[in-house]
């Protein structure tokens, strides 16, 4: 394939990447129950006069399945942090033990599971859409390069198969990640 319509695919594929990548995010911020560290550790603390991630000012752990312990580098700390998580709107509070911080997460009910299942499917819908742009983008791109003459009918068709190659690609990884976090959810 020409060098112009190889720069388009990649463009097209780093794009979709970057769409699962953000989705794959998306869904680490989703409370299942279960006690994980990317649930706090990018909460903003004021600390030393500006904000820092609360992963840069303290060590993060889970003990076990439903609780998070946060062991601040700096004693001082600890009250900040404690603010900081109650304000985060994460609905759990956490407890002060001694220069330790704990959070215990409840087991949540049918209805709240069902709920999150709903906000990881819409998640998952916005970024198949997303990707289905990039597919329109890309196709668009082709198509121009076609019009220039730089490429001919054949490779404009190749071209237009290698992108929806890539779309079904990354829907299908869209899927992945969802039917795990529904199960993550529905399995607590």
């Amino acid at each position: 394939m020409p060098e112009c319509v190889d720069e388009i695919l990649l463009e097209t594929e780093e794009k979709m990447l970057k769409t699962v990548e953000v989705f794959e995010r998306e869904l680490t911020a989703i409370h299942t129950g279960r006690a994980s560290t990317s649930l706090v550790e990018n909460i903003q603390v004021e600390t030393y006069g500006t904000m820092m991630r609360l992963k840069d000012v303290a060590g993060i752990s889970t003990p076990d399945a439903r609780t998070i312990a946060i062991q601040p580098w700096d004693a001082a700390n600890v009250a900040l942090i404690e603010k900081a998580i109650q304000k985060s709107n994460l609905g759990v509070s956490p407890r002060v033990d001694g220069k330790v911080l704990r959070i215990f997460l409840p087991q949540p009910t049918e209805e709240r599971r069902r709920e999150l299942d709903k906000v990881c499917k819409k998640y998952a819908e916005n970024s198949r859409v997303a990707i289905r742009n990039e597919r329109r983008e890309g196709i668009d791109a082709v198509k121009k390069t076609q019009k220039d003459g730089k490429i001919t009918e054949d490779e404009l068709a190749t071209a237009e198969k290698e992108v929806q190659k890539l779309t079904d690609q990354y829907i299908a990884e869209i899927e992945r990640h969802l039917g795990l976090k529904e199960k993550d959810i529905m399995t607590v």
